[in-house]
């Protein structure tokens, strides 16, 4: 389990025990778990500041049941070993700005970049916390942004369009009538609409 990425549940099928022994007798007796130094603060969050560097990503994930997860990555292990700087349980700023500042403040003016999305807190966590990097929105929110503009503008054009048809359509009914010989309908529908 430490070294190839196989499931408890595929590990323990395949020697015939029960998956939740095995990962009780793997926590308690084959992981350094008990000894772990970060054991007494990870439900709150887990902190590697030797992860750190020069450009970080900062977002908010949801791993299971819904809880959210702030989410602090070196972009130079391109999410691979030594890529996660920390995961902290929420997503208020003062709680991550809590964890955040156990990295020594002079490794944490070292950052130059931080990409981030559009959110509040996120934006203040990146103040406080790394005051000397450059704040970079992630392109993928800025996309959606200006995807839902366009598709915003779009809409309404299209019912200005469709209303400019629909007013031609009750003309050409006003002409039809005139060429059938129906004077006095155009001449009612002239009365109503007024003069233009």
């Amino acid at each position: 389990m430490d070294t190839a990425p196989n499931s408890v549940d595929a590990i323990s099928s395949f020697y015939a025990v029960k998956a939740k022994n095995l990962l009780r007798q793997y926590r308690d007796y084959l992981s350094d778990f008990k000894s772990w130094h970060q054991k007494s603060h990870a439900k709150k969050g887990l902190l590697y500041p030797e992860n750190l560097g020069e450009q970080l990503s900062i977002d908010e994930t949801s791993l299971s049941h819904g809880e959210l997860y702030t989410i602090l990555t070196n972009k130079a292990a391109k999410g691979k070993k030594g890529a996660i700087v920390a995961i902290v349980a929420g997503t208020k700023a003062q709680t991550v700005i809590s964890v955040l500042q156990r990295i020594s403040e002079r490794a944490r003016k070292k950052v130059a970049e931080v990409t981030l999305d559009m959110a509040g807190n996120m934006e203040l966590i990146c103040k406080r916390c790394f005051p000397q990097a450059t704040r970079v929105t992630d392109r993928f929110h800025v996309q959606k942004l200006a995807t839902e503009a366009l598709q915003e503008m779009r809409v309404k054009y299209r019912w200005e369009a469709m209303d400019v048809e629909n007013e031609a359509i009750e003309q050409s009914k006003d002409w039809s009538s005139i060429s059938s010989g129906s004077t006095s309908q155009w001449r009612y529908h002239q009365a109503i609409a007024g003069p233009q």
